[in-house]
C-alpha cells in the first residue's frame, strides 16, 4: 500500500532542533499529552466520542520503520481524519531532553487504511525499543480538532541493518579503500595471560567470542556473530605487520593461507569510524558450511575472495597471493576456534597504543563518509 505522508515529526530524538521548530505549524502544536490534557491556548476541541484504537499490531519492523494497525468500533469511524502516533523511545519515555519542552512527541498522519507505514530515519534508530500510543483525531473546518482517548500503550524493537542497507555502507567503504597491498599473515595481539589461559583451559585453541558492539549500532553481527579477531595490515615500507598495538604486547602470527582460502567464505560485516581522519572496515571469514557461514549467509553480503576492493585471496603459479586495502584498517573475524600450533606467538618489539583500541567503540554518527540515510 502507499505510504502515508506524515505531516509533521515532532520532538524526535535526532532531528536539528531548528529545523523541527521551523516547521512547525499551528496544526501540529495543538496536541494533548497522553492523558489527555491541553494547554489553555490548545486548539484542540473538548473532547467527543471517536474510537479509541485498540488491539494495536507492529509489524513489517525495519531499522528505520514499521507498520502499525488497530482495531476500532464503527461508531463514528467515518468522522476520523487524522492520527496522532505518540513514539518514545522506551528509555526515555519519562523524560523530555529536547531543549524546546513544549513541543509533544507526536506524529501526525492523515487516516488512511491500515495497516500504515510509519517511516523515518530521523526518528527511527536500529536495534531500539520504542514506545507507541495512537489517538484518533477529526479535524474541524475552524482547524480545531477532536480527538478520541489514547489507545493502551505497547512496546516493540527495531531490526538490525538489513542486506540492503549494509550494501550501502559496502559500496561507500569502496569509495575510500585505496590500493590493494600484499600480505601474508593475519595476526592477534593479546597479553601474555591470555596465551596462558589458552593454553591451560582450551587445549591451546583460541576460541570464538561473542562480538562487542563497537561499530554501527545497526550492524547484525555486534553482540551476535561468535568469531576471532585478527589484523592484517602492513607498514608501507616494510610490507610486515607493525610493531605496535592496542591489544597487548604478544602476537600470534599464522600464514593467511591457513585462514582464507578456497575453502572460506569473506563476507562484508561493517564500516565505520570513531570521530577519527581514518576508517575500519570489519571483514568475516567463515569456512564453508561452518554456523558462522550459515550465520553471514543470511543477513551479510558476500564479497567475491578474487575481485573486491578489501582483501583479496588469487592464485598465482600455484600459489595463493593475499592483498589487503590500504588506506582503511581492516578487522578481520574468523568463526572457528584457531589452534596456535598452526603460528607462532612472540612478543612485539614496539608499543601498546590503546588510543586505537575500538573495543565497544562508538559510531560516529556525524560522519558523511560512513554513515547511510537509515538510522546510526
Amino acid at each position: 500500500m502507499e505510504v502515508p505522508r506524515l505531516d509533521h515529526t515532532l520532538n524526535s530524538p535526532t532531528s536539528p532542533c531548528e529545523e523541527v521548530i521551523k516547521n512547525l505549524s499551528l496544526e501540529a502544536i495543538q496536541l494533548c499529552d497522553r492523558d489527555g490534557n491541553k494547554s489553555q491556548d490548545s486548539g484542540i476541541a473538548e473532547m467527543e466520542e471517536l474510537p479509541v484504537p485498540h488491539n494495536i499490531k507492529i509489524s513489517n519492523i525495519t531499522c528505520d520503520s514499521f507498520k502499525i494497525s488497530w482495531e476500532m468500533d464503527s461508531k463514528s469511524k467515518d468522522r476520523i481524519t487524522h492520527y496522532f502516533i505518540d513514539l518514545n523511545k522506551k528509555e526515555n519515555k519519562n523524560s523530555n531532553k529536547f531543549k524546546h519542552k513544549d513541543v509533544p512527541t507526536k506524529l501526525v498522519a492523515k487516516a488512511v487504511p491500515l495497516p500504515m507505514t510509519v517511516r523515518g530515519h530521523w526518528f527511527l534508530s536500529p536495534r531500539t525499543e520504542y514506545t507507541v500510543a495512537v489517538q484518533t483525531a477529526s479535524k474541524q473546518v475552524d482547524g480545531d480538532y477532536v480527538v478520541s482517548e489514547w489507545s493502551e500503550i505497547i512496546e516493540f524493537c527495531t531490526a538490525d541493518y538489513s542486506k540492503v542497507h549494509l550494501t550501502q555502507l559496502l559500496e561507500k567503504a569502496e569509495v575510500i579503500a585505496g590500493r590493494m597491498l600484499k600480505f601474508s599473515v593475519f595476526y592477534r595481539n593479546q597479553h601474555k595471560e591470555y596465551f596462558d589461559y589458552i593454553r591451560e583451559h582450551h587445549g591451546n585453541a583460541m576460541q570464538p567470542s561473542v562480538k562487542d558492539n563497537s561499530g554501527s549500532h545497526g550492524s547484525p553481527i555486534s553482540g551476535k556473530l561468535e568469531g576471532i579477531f585478527f589484523s592484517c595490515s602492513t607498514e608501507f615500507n616494510t610490507g610486515k605487520p607493525p610493531q605496535d598495538s592496542p591489544y597487548g604486547r604478544y602476537r600470534f602470527e599464522i600464514a593467511a593461507e591457513k585462514l582464507y582460502n578456497p575453502n572460506t567464505n569473506l563476507y562484508f560485516g561493517d564500516f565505520y569510524c570513531m570521530y577519527t581522519a581514518y576508517h575500519y572496515v570489519i571483514l568475516v571469514i567463515a569456512p564453508v558450511g561452518s554456523p558462522g557461514d550459515e550465520f553471514c549467509k543470511l543477513r551479510l553480503p558476500q564479497l567475491n575472495s578474487k575481485d573486491n576492493k578489501f582483501l583479496t585471496c588469487t592464485e598465482e603459479d600455484g600459489v595463493l597471493v593475499y592483498h589487503h586495502a590500504q588506506d582503511v584498517i581492516l578487522e578481520v573475524i574468523y568463526t572457528d576456534p584457531v589452534d596456535l600450533s598452526l603460528g607462532t606467538v612472540a612478543e612485539i618489539t614496539g608499543h601498546q597504543l590503546m588510543s586505537l583500541s575500538t573495543a565497544n567503540a562508538k559510531k560516529d554518527p556525524s560522519c558523511k563518509t560512513c554513515n547511510i540515510s537509515v538510522g546510526r
